[in-house]
């Protein structure tokens, strides 16, 4: 099968390198790729957001498949575009998409559907936000409604926090269009964690659990960010709440999508809060999460291609997917300034000694080539990723390897995992 993967960073980079593996690839191509995808597949000099232009090309070299890494082309309506031309693609099409780009869709969506995630109400300007935050009380959360690159977020602890976050959203327009109008939410207490399915319109496959950390700083602190590490297991989930999640969470999402004419095919990912009451969903992704694929894509044990070929068509050929039991974590080593303004154009080293090493992988992120060498530029780099028989194993390998590459401008969280293995969050 010829495939093309959509996207540039450490996903893709992930997708790629497992589709790599499959006997059924004949050619791999991904648009436009990064200097590590260029290793396992031939790069496309294609935009993401030139949907048409990615129409053409999967149509001239008869693409047997086409799978979608990032969230904006899926907004964009690749899908639609694919499937106008007879073009298989796994990945909703622009309704479907709502569910992400728009976070007020999908909170009144939850809200319909009796999907349980924490109350809010929705803000138009300033003072309706701060009218609404002051009946939640603090700590309080406002989500800009369109998609920001994960940065969309912001608490407010106080009243001296609320009005300098509002004044991003609604004065100083951090977020563009995105912050026109925001979600105001309560705030929930407990362990979050990320739950993946892939989904052909109809059946459900779920993923294995995954942990995501998406706060900059140790200890979760610092602004959100769009992941800075991840493992799996997610080492917070009992199995009775396993199967709560697919019930009251996964399975009603994905009927009712469909009873809204709104068909799901592609990745579906919850973000959620374990609270004293239950699961409640903080918000949804329609694609893997980064880097929540790099860490579950290193555990699983199927052939991708074919499962995601079969969602592709509406019929998956398998009713469970399998994974390995060994355990996988992934760091993030970024630039400083991210996420805001990160250094960029600084050669990165070491990259050829930590391609030696054992059950390691490393997964490109923001890279490029300058003057024959690879240099950081991005916010988030590189995704430096391990296995192991317990998970305590695969993060001490994994850090250990991020130790091996370098660059002046070079952080990371150095917590990843730490509270399970401490014994606080098991």
């Amino acid at each position: 099968m010829k495939v093309l993967v959509v996207g540039s960073g450490g996903r893709e980079h992930a997708l790629c390198w497992k589709l790599r593996q499959s006997p059924h690839l004949s050619e791999l191509y991904c648009a436009p790729g990064n200097p590590g995808i260029s290793r396992v597949a031939d790069l496309v000099p294609i935009p993401i957001d030139e949907i048409h232009q990615l129409a053409d090309f999967a149509s001239d070299l008869k693409i047997d498949l086409t799978v979608v890494g990032p969230q904006l082309p899926l907004t964009f309506g690749i899908a639609d575009e694919f499937a106008s031309r007879g073009l298989p693609i796994f990945g909703p099409r622009k309704q479907a998409a709502e569910l992400e780009a728009s976070k007020v869709f999908a909170k009144e969506f939850m809200r319909r559907r009796d999907i349980p995630t924490a109350a809010f109400e929705i803000a138009h300007d300033l003072a309706e936000a701060k009218r609404c935050a002051r009946r939640f009380g603090f700590p309080v959360v406002l989500k800009a409604d369109g998609p920001t690159d994960g940065r969309g977020v912001l608490v407010a602890r106080d009243a001296v926090e609320l009005d300098a976050d509002l004044q991003q959203f609604f004065e100083t327009r951090r977020f563009g269009a995105a912050g026109g109008r925001i979600v105001v939410e309560q705030y929930l207490e407990g362990s979050e964690m990320s739950v993946i399915a892939f989904c052909d319109g109809g059946r459900v496959l779920p993923v294995a659990p995954c942990k995501d950390y998406k706060r900059l700083l140790d200890d979760d602190q610092g602004p959100n960010t769009g992941g800075m590490g991840a493992h799996s297991p997610a080492g917070v989930l009992k199995s009775d709440a396993a199967a709560q999640i697919l019930d009251r969470i996964v399975r009603p999402t994905v009927q009712g999508m469909a009873d809204e004419n709104r068909s799901f095919v592609g990745v579906l990912c919850a973000s959620l809060v374990l609270t004293s009451d239950g699961p409640r969903v903080l918000d949804f992704n329609v694609r893997f999460g980064d880097p929540d694929a790099q860490a579950v894509i290193l555990r699983m044990e199927d052939d991708l291609l074919p499962v995601l070929a079969g969602g592709a068509a509406g019929r998956f050929e398998t009713h469970r997917l399998r994974f390995r039991k060994e355990a996988s974590a992934c760091i993030v080593l970024a630039s400083r300034g991210y996420p805001g303004k990160p250094m960029r154009g600084e050669e990165i080293q070491g990259l050829d000694a930590i391609a030696q090493r054992e059950n390691v992988e490393v997964f490109h992120a923001g890279t490029a080539v300058k003057d024959g060498k690879v240099v950081a530029a991005g916010g988030r780099v590189l995704d430096v990723c391990a296995t192991g028989p317990q998970l305590r194993d695969a993060l001490k390998r994994a850090y250990t390897a991020a130790t091996v590459v370098h660059w002046p401008s070079k952080i990371l969280r150095h917590d990843i995992g730490r509270e399970l293995l401490t014994g606080a969050g098991s």
